[in-house]
């Protein structure tokens, strides 16, 4: 078991800690109207919200695979998108080293579901379930692993919830967190909600942390036996066929020009709200003096709902947007000046079509968005200044040559629009980037090793 230590003030009675919960479920509780509130707001612009609301109060689930009765599977528990995409390599891995191990995968949102069932429910549809993790309510979250009685739980990055460690313990069910990360901002946050935040994570059987920033924030927290194992996102291998998809695309397009003179392609990847319309903003001033040929902007926003409105921000600029979702991309998008990615799943097509790339959420103070995928496809990449989110990853790509951090988005733009005028700096930027990225690998092996007492305990 954990030990917490009362270092920097992080100690907290059990009885603290029982009234916190205590008071926090009620919170929850009282918040549940606000709660179908905002599922159906969601629902209005992503249906996928108005599904599966039972297994969100842990009332009714899925049925399980043929095979699964009386199966204590592994459950991983991977929020979104994100979190889904870094447990990839592990999941693979585990999968591949024990043929009888079940996977119960677990998510909060309707685009991390779809992506954790494209990654693996399709290749193991009898080994891999999905079912979404129910609120934080401690009678919820009792509900959940009396059902599913995993015999490890394993959340993914930042996922730290009270009631459900708490239920954890109460139902001997071990939790590690993988791939952590912490930021300033989470700290300052689990500090002043320490009686909640620091038993939860005293409680976990194991805490394995990608950097060594991350695991000194969350000594900082009380927790402090901290394994630093890297980064999972490195090990991540970009699909040969969804990188083929890409290059395809970009074939086509740059045969479809009217000079057929292969015009540039500069990737806004994952972007956040507001960015767009800076970015737009900054490009079209500088095309305004930009002669031929004239590069293309494929802006490809982090969240579905928001692909209708980034649309018509690029309207509002006077442009016109070429969707990935109209018929016959990418040969109706020969003659655009803006192509948008609107599609899930197809982040390495996007990649493998752009000569550079700004990394969305790194613009406005978002925390900054993965520029791993980027650097590993040999793509120079931008970033502004707000990186927390990958900040040891982000300050080691521009060590290494292979990215360029600027101070917002029209510096942004300016920075991209140098790198397509020198393709000597692109190549020299885009083999810093593959190094880069291949040397941080091996996060993978060193979490399947320290999972190992666990593995082996759930398989005697």
């Amino acid at each position: 078991m954990a030990r917490l230590e009362p270092d920097d003030g992080q100690r907290v009675s059990p009885f603290i800690a029982r009234l916190a919960r205590a008071l926090y479920g009620l919170a929850w509780l009282l918040a549940t109207p606000l709660v179908v509130g905002y599922l159906l707001a969601r629902a209005r612009r992503q249906p996928a919200y108005r599904v599966h609301w039972a297994e969100r109060w842990a009332l009714r689930w899925a049925p399980a695979p043929a095979g699964w009765a009386g199966a204590r599977p592994l459950w991983i528990h991977a929020v979104s998108v994100g979190e889904t995409r870094a447990a990839q390599p592990l999941i693979e891995a585990l999968l591949t080293a024990d043929p009888g191990l079940r996977i119960l995968l677990t998510h909060m949102t309707p685009t991390g579901r779809a992506t954790g069932h494209e990654l693996f429910v399709t290749r193991w549809p009898d080994r891999v379930h999905q079912v979404y993790l129910p609120y934080d309510l401690g009678w919820a979250a009792g509900r959940f692993l009396a059902r599913w009685r995993p015999c490890l739980g394993i959340l993914m990055e930042t996922e730290l919830w009270p009631s459900l460690c708490a239920q954890a313990a109460c139902h001997r069910v071990p939790v590690v967190i993988a791939n952590a990360r912490l930021s300033e901002r989470s700290l300052a946050r689990g500090l002043r909600w320490r009686a909640l935040t620091v038993p939860a994570l005293a409680g976990l059987q194991a805490v394995l942390a990608q950097t060594p920033a991350d695991a000194q924030r969350l000594r900082r927290m009380g927790r402090d036996d901290v394994a630093v194992l890297g980064n999972l996102k490195f090990d991540i291998v970009p699909s040969a066929d969804t990188v083929a998809l890409g290059r395809g695309w970009r074939a086509l397009l740059d045969a479809g020009g009217a000079a057929r003179d292969g015009r540039p392609v500069l990737l806004c990847a994952s972007t956040r709200d507001g960015e767009e319309a800076l970015l737009l903003r900054a490009w079209a001033a500088a095309m305004g003096a930009a002669s031929a040929p004239r590069p293309r902007l494929l802006i490809v926003p982090r969240h579905p709902q928001r692909f209708d409105a980034v649309a018509g921000e690029v309207a509002a600029q006077g442009l016109v947007a070429v969707r990935r979702s109209q018929p016959g991309w990418p040969q109706s998008a020969a003659q655009a000046d803006v192509l948008l990615g609107d599609s899930m799943g197809e982040m390495a097509a996007y990649v493998a079509m752009a000569d550079a790339a700004i990394i969305g959420g790194s613009l406005l103070p978002f925390g900054g968005q993965n520029l791993i995928e980027p650097c590993a496809l040999g793509v120079p990449v931008v970033v502004g200044p707000h990186t927390e989110n990958f900040a040891q990853a982000a300050d080691e790509a521009i060590a290494a040559g292979a990215a360029r951090r600027v101070a917002d988005a029209a510096a942004a733009i300016d920075a991209a629009l140098a790198l397509l005028a020198d393709p000597a700096a692109r190549a020299t930027m885009g083999a810093a980037g593959t190094a880069f990225a291949q040397a941080h690998r091996g996060a993978t092996q060193r979490t399947v090793t320290a999972l190992g007492p666990w593995l082996r305990a759930q398989r005697s």
